[in-house]
């Protein structure tokens, strides 16, 4: 299972905290609220967040006070800074302080999510691309060329290999024959396009003794690889 992101909420409005933490929950991400900023250097030190959302005006501390010293830590989860001011120099101060982003209130929470998916987009290490893929009773090894059934083993060309791995990525939708050309062949000419035909074949005869698993012709579009 995924881990879930983990957003520490310092937030001093009991409501507007319950509303932000209940919207990022329903979307998958684990919040944590606190409604001070000493709550949240408590927090902080205790355990290892993705990303800090700071209210700016907040008892004890402040959302600035509170970002200066996650940075003089050599802290460097992004912060999203939220305030009810839209004062210029307090964005400028914001960003000087380490601020990565700055929503003002109110606002919308879709604006919020797609604020927070563009950070983390940014900051956090992309997972390990999917090179290995279960189909039907095969057992397909892209690295190693290998399409594998029990104890049967097939190698595969890098062609063979690439394009059964675009089916698979995209099982049980339809795929573009262009794309596929362009993605494999680097070219969507009509010789190209014969070629790759050509390769389906192949494939299908790869995966023929199980009934489960089907390349099928998309009349107009391209193929869909069919997990039954």
């Amino acid at each position: 299972m995924e881990k879930k992101v983990k957003i520490l909420l310092a937030e001093d409005d009991p409501n507007l905290g319950f509303v932000i933490t209940d919207n990022l929950s329903d979307k998958g991400y684990a919040v944590t609220h606190c409604v001070n900023g000493l709550d949240a250097e408590r927090a902080i030190f205790k355990e290892s967040f993705d990303l800090y959302l700071f209210d700016v005006m907040m008892p004890k501390k402040d959302g600035f006070t509170l970002a200066q010293e996650v940075r003089d830590k050599k802290d460097e989860t992004p912060i999203i800074f939220i305030t009810a001011r839209e004062m210029q120099e307090d964005k400028l101060k914001g960003f000087t302080v380490g601020g990565d982003d700055y929503i003002t209130k109110p606002f919308n929470f879709d604006e919020l999510i797609m604020r927070i998916e563009a950070i983390l987009k940014r900051t956090r290490p992309s997972a390990p691309e999917q090179k290995e893929f279960h189909l039907g009773q095969y057992f397909l090894k892209v690295d190693e060329l290998k399409l594998i059934k029990g104890e049967e083993v097939t190698s595969l060309t890098k062609k063979e290999a690439a394009l059964l791995e675009y089916l698979a990525r995209h099982a049980n939708q339809p795929v573009k024959r262009e794309d596929m050309l362009v993605k494999i062949w680097k070219d969507d000419s009509y010789f190209a396009g014969r070629s790759m035909d050509v390769y389906i074949t192949k494939l299908r005869k790869y995966l023929k003794d199980d009934p489960s698993i089907e390349i099928q012709n998309v009349h107009g579009v391209g193929f869909k690889l069919l997990l039954k």
